[in-house]
């Protein structure tokens, strides 16, 4: 049985409650009690020297917690100094060696609740007028910065009170909840329900409202593995998911309509999916079918040991991607990887090339061309890092650049057997290491952090408007990115590639060297850089790669490949600039030819 998450990490605020001007009411509250049991044990664990400051409160060995917040109460209005004189609690220390201990204490327990991650939630009926919603947003919003006062000014009176000292420099922290969702319980018509009904009975979100900086940490910082399609599984009449633990995110990945279904204790990767796709209205979710729906957090009785990290089924026509209630796949890489998994199967079935890649229009100021580019590479090759380095030397070189897909998206050829692409993603997960300095921080107030700490950190930035990334653009290049090979007199940046059976070699072999964004090290190779459903479908998938590398040749769309170099140890930053520029400079020769 592998370990589950703690479920202690994630609070979910009643956003109904509303919030006064005295600190007693977050004393009083069963959410305060619960969270200094908490912080206690952590302590405990810990054998800090902060648990001083309750030894007053224990008694034949027991912590008198409601004695405990009562002397918070006081503390919040009067001195500790003007408490211990009166003799309300029986604390032996001296003021200042009490006071010393008390003040960390404090400081730890607001610390601790600050590093929670925080949630608001309110039920709120959703309407067709915009007005209305709009106010319905900022009602919830209000009450959110209600509660982030309340307890700035509850910490900020225990530590004065303690302490005597004026704080000179006050500062705003986000104390509150870091994400406020709008929810409401709708009516499903039967013809586009399944055989559970707990999923029309949980709640589904149709606003959410973010404070930045919004950071989190998860429990994992990598994805591996594939998920594996189970023809023969039934899973819909195995489990039932409680309202009061389970949300629901509809959501629109590129055209397609998936509902993703999130336990409470993995809201944090649920909100992450609001930066990178675009939210589908109660208009849609509750008219038609779901394309697709992924449900995160099962319990793990439900799979099997080739399960462990998610599986997909198909149950009365709509795809299901399963994954468990662990901790090692507590990481949004499998969130949003098993959103695309469908996507791209659904894709394969409807005879659509699914590309694990990144599409741009690069338009050439000088001669007034437009090119459509699409970056194929699987995670770590150099995909987004290679686009954002176009887009900072762009204004250096004459051209500018407009991203449309950043990680997954399709190719399709229309009626006049033209090349097109749609995408999936309204936004970008990429890993902060390999972006240009500063990046990040310039779209801070934007942005979700995961795990700013570590090796593979990542950052969810919304980019694109959803209309462009859903729309059909016409596709010029196809590349091939190769991150493992140092650029040459034998090897540039970009290589054209005109033998059609040399380019499917090269595309299906999927070679890389692994960025520590999956499990994979060293040089690894994915059947065409995409573990998500090309992998489990490869011989449907080979039929159309090779229709369309052939009508790709026939239709004048050019083949090739682009070295990144960002596998190269040393060129994290240098390598995609080396590749954005030699792009530039092969576009500017095709422009006038």
């Amino acid at each position: 049985m592998n370990k589950k998450v703690n479920p202690n990490r994630t609070v979910v605020i009643n956003g109904d409650l509303s919030f006064t001007n005295t600190g007693r009411q977050i004393l009083q509250s069963g959410r305060f009690k619960k969270i200094l049991r908490q912080y206690l044990a952590q302590l405990e664990k810990n054998r800090s020297r902060k648990l001083k400051a309750i030894r007053p409160f224990i008694k034949n060995g027991e912590f008198q917690e409601d004695k405990f917040t009562d002397f918070l109460i006081l503390l919040n209005m009067k001195p500790l100094s003007e408490i211990m004189k009166e003799g309300y609690f029986d604390i032996t220390y001296s003021e200042d060696e009490y006071g010393n201990v008390l003040v960390l204490f404090l400081e730890g327990l607001y610390n601790y609740w600050r590093n929670l991650q925080r949630f608001m939630v309110k039920n709120e009926a959703y309407v067709n007028d915009s007005s209305a919603r709009t106010s319905k947003g900022h009602s919830l919003s209000m009450n959110n910065e209600a509660l982030r006062k309340l307890i700035l000014e509850l910490y900020r009176n225990l530590i004065y009170n303690t302490d005597h000292k004026e704080l000179s420099v006050l500062r705003q922290l986000p104390a509150g909840a870091q994400v406020e969702f709008l929810v409401d319980h709708f009516d499903f018509p039967n013809d586009i329900k399944s055989k559970n009904d707990s999923l029309y009975r949980v709640p589904y979100v149709w606003e959410a409202i973010f404070e930045p900086p919004v950071i989190f940490y998860t429990e994992s910082t990598k994805r591996n593995g594939i998920f594996p399609i189970k023809n023969d599984k039934k899973i819909l009449e195995r489990f039932y998911m409680d309202a009061n633990s389970w949300y629901a995110i509809p959501i629109k990945c590129g055209r397609l309509l998936i509902n993703v279904y999130v336990q409470k204790d993995y809201l944090a990767l649920g909100a992450g999916l609001f930066n990178l796709f675009e939210l589908a209205s109660p208009e849609e979710f509750t008219s038609r079918k779901p394309d697709a729906a992924v449900i995160f957090g099962l319990d793990e009785s439900l799979f099997d040991e080739d399960e462990k990290r998610g599986f997909v089924v198909k149950e009365g026509g709509v795809y299901y991607g399963a994954l468990p209630n662990t901790a090692d796949i507590d990481y949004f890489g499998y969130m949003k990887k098993m959103v695309l998994t469908l996507h791209n199967i659904i894709q394969i079935k409807n005879f659509w090339l699914p590309i694990h890649g990144a599409f741009a229009k690069i338009h050439m100021k000088e001669s007034g061309k437009t090119f459509n580019v699409m970056l194929v590479g699987d995670s770590g090759a150099g995909k987004s890092e290679t686009l954002d380095a176009i887009s900072k030397v762009s204004s250096e070189d004459n051209c500018s650049v407009d991203i449309l897909i950043d990680d997954m998206g399709s190719l399709h050829f229309n009626k006049e057997e033209q090349l097109m692409a749609v995408g999936t993603e309204i936004g970008a997960f990429v890993r902060l290491d390999d972006l240009q300095p500063g990046y990040a921080y310039s779209t801070m107030d934007r942005s979700i952090f995961m795990n700013p700490h570590v090796v593979n950190a990542r950052v969810i930035v919304p980019q694109m408007a959803y209309e462009d990334i859903a729309a059909s653009t016409p596709v010029d290049y196809v590349f091939y990115i190769n991150n493992y090979e140092p650029i040459d007199e034998e090897h540039p940046p970009v290589q054209l590639i005109d033998d059609i059976g040399e380019a499917l070699e090269l595309f299906s072999e999927g070679r890389r060297m692994a960025k520590g964004t999956t499990g994979e090290v060293g040089m690894t190779s994915t059947y065409f850089a995409n573990p998500f459903g090309a992998v489990q479908l490869k011989p449907e998938h080979e039929k159309i790669t090779e229709n369309y590398f052939q009508r790709m040749k026939e239709t004048g769309v050019k083949v090739g490949t682009i070295r990144t170099q960002l596998g190269i140890q040393g060129n994290e930053q240098s390598g995609p600039e080396e590749a954005a520029r030699g792009i530039v400079d092969f576009l500017t020769t095709e422009a006038v030819k």
